[in-house]
């Protein structure tokens, strides 16, 4: 199932498709002739309520549909998101994100406009919008097969957001507040936790989007404003380190990051992949998400409400997630060092089925007209020493002494495969080739069972903390997660040979914190145990250093970045933020959900889609994803889907929301539109009374 979800991830975020995105913003910038700097000045303006008009259609005001779908984007994207980005691209995948953002404005302008202009208000007070309604009926207007074209299209559509709702917008949320407060507070298991989202969540989304946006009214702003004041305070007290920073975020994104502590390297390509991967899951933009939120907005003006989402990304992705990564960076949680040493080193194991075995050692002979690549000559298999018997096709391997392992000038072990093929019930092996400047030392006669050696750690005791570590990260406790830094084969993602090796912290009898390497795991993927922990390679692993390092994965690395500036203030304040950004996020995207479900299954579709989303919020919590790299794939999955489907549907209708919005501006420009009224109360702008 991995290797399935990451096949589709590799063609929804290929090179092209991430200059697409970028294109579509760049061509949308220039059309609306940089409608970022309207977002900032007259959306502000339009948020503050000056325009809100109680007898316009829709059923919340301005300043509750941005914070519905701040709700949705400022969460654990900004904590969770951002850490991903920079624990797998390096420093310089920020770069990219803030490049999103800027774009992005431009880009949920547009679709927020488009949106806007094909709502559905049948129910004034009820409005349905976003991309299906959008190309449903801008194809309907065409006439003739493009009506069923359209109604199939804005179907795909919610099929994607249903796909992304469950992913990014539920279970990843989930998955980190379970992860946040079991790291702080272990004794509260991280099923209890989905329960108790799920109940919370429930009680919300039972009440529609007035309750929803009520809700989102009051929490994001005190959510947002809270996180902000103590990021900044961390920046105040690193504030001599801030430059260093800003240089080493400018300088990675046009080049190669070195591994260097916890950090295990990453190329100019996957700093760029990443950046744009969380920046547009954090952000939105292009999705066509938030544009459900935004139609349900009380105006009569579509760009209006366009130009409010044009200061979704800014807020989001230019200053919430700008604060996270200064907080990440500038206290070393990204590139942190071992948090203990290992008391012996650990002897790597090959886990591999023995089958059969040579009678005699095998000669190597170079290839022909390759100097320094060696292989073994065509020969036929030994007889298996199990009950099975050969088949074509069957992978196998023999182990190999070579003089120089890796270039390090020192001997170690390598794997040759093989593969058995059968000729009218004649069986021989054909080698694969091995590149050595010197030819293999000897060939062992054992023959293992598949492709290449699966490797594994015996458990190892380490140490206790030292005090100054204990003192912000606290001491070893049964479940802990951490990991080694092995050599082993090349990651086309870092261009360096450095794997993470995660194990599991158990206490012994004595006090002793152990490490139980590689153990299983089981997941709920089709009912499969599924295996990650063990390191695949033809090369024999070996351990570069002597130390562990804590596993901080998403918000929890953020939460670590806290506590190493102020002990004790990522405990709290994240995990906090982690339960209120989540809820925030679940019940907004719940929102979406419901919408795609209108629009494929009616009305009766609604009660069935909201007891399903709240049960998937516990199965989060249950221990089927294991770790950040598997995080990544799914919610790439749900981000990426939905791009596929929203940007052609902006390609093919955008003229028509850059018409309207330059209209608007014209008549705004020339006082031939209603001038805005004083400003309500912000009292009665947050609550909605403005427009009840």
């Amino acid at each position: 199932m991995q290797d399935f979800l990451n096949l589709i991830n590799s063609i929804l975020w290929h090179d092209y498709v991430l200059f697409i995105v970028l294109g579509t913003g760049l061509l949308f910038t220039v059309w609306s002739v940089f409608s970022q700097y309207r977002a900032l000045t007259h959306g502000t303006a339009i948020i503050r309520g000056k325009f809100d008009n109680k007898d316009d259609p829709g059923a919340i005001n301005h300043f509750q549909a941005l914070s519905t779908a701040l709700s949705a984007t400022v969460g654990l994207g900004n904590i969770g998101g951002v850490a991903l980005a920079i624990a797998l691209g390096g420093p310089g995948a920020v770069f990219w994100m803030w490049m999103v953002g800027v774009l992005g404005m431009a880009i949920k302008t547009t679709e927020v406009t488009l949106s806007m202009l094909y709502r559905n208000t049948d129910d004034p007070n009820n409005p349905h919008g976003g991309p299906m309604w959008v190309v449903s009926k801008g194809m309907s207007n065409w006439g003739g097969i493009f009506k069923p074209i359209g109604v199939a299209v804005g179907g795909i559509f919610c099929i994607t957001l249903l796909i992304s709702t469950v992913t990014g917008g539920n279970m990843f949320q989930a998955w980190n507040v379970a992860q946040v407060t079991n790291q702080y507070f272990p004794t509260v298991p991280q099923p209890a936790v989905g329960i108790i989202l799920a109940v919370l969540v429930g009680l919300v989304i039972i009440g529609g989007i007035k309750r929803i946006g009520g809700v989102a009214g009051r929490l994001v702003p005190f959510m947002c404003v809270t996180y902000m004041l103590a990021a900044i305070l961390v920046v105040v007290m690193k504030l001599d380190e801030v430059p260093a920073m800003f240089k080493l975020i400018f300088t990675h994104a046009f080049s190669p990051t070195d591994a260097q502590g916890a950090f295990i390297g990453g190329t100019l390509g996957y700093a760029f992949l990443m950046g744009m991967k969380r920046a547009l899951f954090s952000s939105e933009a292009g999705q066509g998400s938030a544009p459900i939120a935004h139609s349900a907005a009380k105006t009569d003006e579509p760009v209006r409400e366009g130009i409010v989402a044009g200061l979704e990304p800014f807020i989001d992705t230019i200053v919430v997630c700008t604060l996270t990564t200064m907080v990440i960076l500038l206290s070393g949680a990204w590139n942190r060092g071992t948090e203990a040493d290992l008391v012996e080193m650990p002897e790597f194991n090959m886990i591999n089925d023995h089958v059969a075995q040579f009678d005699e050692q095998l000669s190597v002979t170079s290839v022909a007209g390759e100097p320094h690549m060696w292989t073994l000559p065509d020969v036929a298999p030994p007889p298996r020493e199990d009950d099975r018997r050969w088949r074509g096709g069957d992978n196998i391997f023999v182990l190999a002494e070579l003089s120089n392992l890796h270039g390090t000038g020192l001997p170690g072990r390598r794997a040759i495969a093989g593969t058995v093929h059968e000729n009218n019930g004649v069986f021989s092996v054909a080698w694969e080739s091995v590149p050595s400047n010197e030819p293999p030392l000897v060939v062992f006669r054992y023959v293992y069972d598949g492709s290449t050696p699966t490797w594994a750690l015996a458990p190892t005791q380490i140490q206790r903390k030292p005090a100054d570590i204990r003192e912000y990260a606290g001491e070893w406790r049964n479940g802990d997660s951490v990991f080694l830094l092995v050599h082993a084969h090349p990651i086309s993602d870092t261009a360096d040979r450095i794997h993470r090796y995660s194990g599991e912290i158990r206490i012994d009898d004595d006090g002793s914190p152990i490490v139980n390497w590689g153990t299983p795991r089981f997941g709920l993927l089709g009912g499969q145990a599924l295996r990650i922990d063990h390191l695949d390679s033809s090369h024999e692993p070996h351990v570069p250093s002597v130390g562990v390092y804590g596993a901080y994965p998403a918000a929890s690395l953020t939460a670590h970045g806290f506590d190493r500036v102020i002990p004790g203030l990522g405990m709290w304040l994240v995990t906090l933020a982690a339960w209120l950004f989540a809820i925030s996020t679940m019940i907004a995207w719940s929102y979406y959900g419901e919408q795609g479900v209108i629009y494929l299954f009616g009305e009766r579709g609604v009660v069935p889609y909201k007891l399903i989303y709240c049960l998937l919020i516990i199965v989060a919590t249950l221990g089927f994803v294991g770790d950040e790299d598997q995080l990544d794939v799914w919610i790439s999955i749900g981000t990426g889907v939905m791009l596929f489907a929203n940007i052609p549907i902006m390609l093919l209708l955008g003229h028509q929301a850059m018409k309207a919005y330059h209209d608007y501006m014209r008549r705004l420009k020339s006082g031939k539109m209603d001038p805005p009224h004083d400003a309500p109360p912000l009292s009665d702008v947050v609550e909605g009374k403005d427009v009840e």
